[in-house]
């Protein structure tokens, strides 16, 4: 079983445009999709579709659209009653594959939803190998939110000989993802996924020269030194980094037609989760994550990938040597 949790759940819009995107111009829209969003949920989407248990877990009203969205795709999932509605965020689709967007802050969260959402996770523990804490917190939660959900939930799931029964992995940006480190809490995620951009939040080191998978690879290992489990950097076009205590391997993007970003992170993480649940080798583990982000974005909108997208013989991983710059 996996948990994901999308504390700011959205209905993801995508307005695909018959022209390039102009400012202050009237432009006409080929399409227009919605789906139930958040990165939780997006993970939850492709977990399913990809065949194992998962469970989302949410802020929501029994009829707000997101809920409605889960129940109609099958997928299992738990709330948390709450008054306000889910944000709507909007991507604008260009053909070349560009995508613009505007999302919205999200419905704020009180002090007693987030206890209620904690002691449905601490419930939901016992029962899930991994719990994924994804996306943006929204107006009213401490930015270090996730970061104690994570000391709490890492002393629940030891063993009694001391090895972790639930792992937790996480995907955020910004304050709360500079806040997982903080010294206060004692403890990291067992897995991260940052972009190139929120790897340079977490080092301090220039984004476009993580773009460089060797400079991502040395980048992700002083997170690992820093007591991360496993680190997949995921570098766009480029491909992507897996990183751990062992090694660090990299997997180049197949050649695609790119026709939408949306959701290509969520999917690689869930890819990254499928093979690791199938008891994938760390290369395999970053070639099923490749390969489901990089199907991601060859499909339009807020198409999310299932296993018949999955282009898995065409992504190759290899071990990569992540070396210390001189001093």
């Amino acid at each position: 079983m996996i948990v994901t949790l999308t504390a700011n759940p959205s209905v993801d819009r995508t307005v695909t445009l018959t022209e390039p995107l102009r400012r202050g111009q009237v432009h006409r829209a080929a399409s227009v999709t919605s789906h139930p969003g958040g990165k939780g949920v997006n993970v939850a989407r492709v977990v399913s579709e990809g065949g194992a248990a998962v469970l989302a877990v949410l802020p929501g009203a029994e009829d707000d659209p997101v809920v409605h969205g889960l129940r109609t795709a099958g997928i299992e999932f738990r709330t948390v009653p709450v008054a306000g509605g889910p944000r709507v965020n909007l991507t604008i689709a260009e053909t070349d594959g560009t995508t613009t967007k505007i999302n919205e802050p999200g419905y704020p969260l009180k002090a007693r939803d987030l206890a209620e959402l904690t002691a449905l996770l601490v419930e939901l523990s016992a029962g899930a190998q991994w719990i994924v804490l994804s996306g943006s917190l929204p107006p009213g939660v401490p930015v270090d939110w996730y970061a104690q959900l994570v000391a709490t939930l890492s002393t629940l799931s030891l063993s009694p000989n001391g090895t972790r029964r639930t792992r937790v992995a996480v995907d955020t940006s910004d304050a709360p993802l500079l806040a997982l480190f903080a010294e206060s809490f004692g403890a990291v995620p067992d897995l991260i996924k940052p972009n190139s951009d929120e790897l340079a939040q977490l080092t301090g080191l220039d984004a476009i020269d993580l773009e460089n998978p060797t400079a991502a690879a040395e980048a992700a290992s002083t997170l690992v030194e820093r007591g991360v489990g496993t680190v997949l950097a995921t570098l766009g076009a480029a491909g992507a980094v897996l990183v751990t205590a062992e090694g660090a391997w990299f997997a180049a993007a197949p050649p695609i037609v790119p026709r939408s970003t949306v959701g290509a992170g969520d999917s690689a993480l869930a890819g990254y989760l499928l093979a690791d649940l199938a008891g994938a080798s760390p290369a395999d583990r970053l070639r099923t994550a490749v390969a489901y982000g990089s199907a991601a974005t060859a499909l339009p909108g807020t198409e999310l990938p299932g296993p018949a997208d999955i282009l898995l013989e065409a992504v190759t991983a290899a071990p990569l040597t992540a070396e210390r710059p001189p001093a």
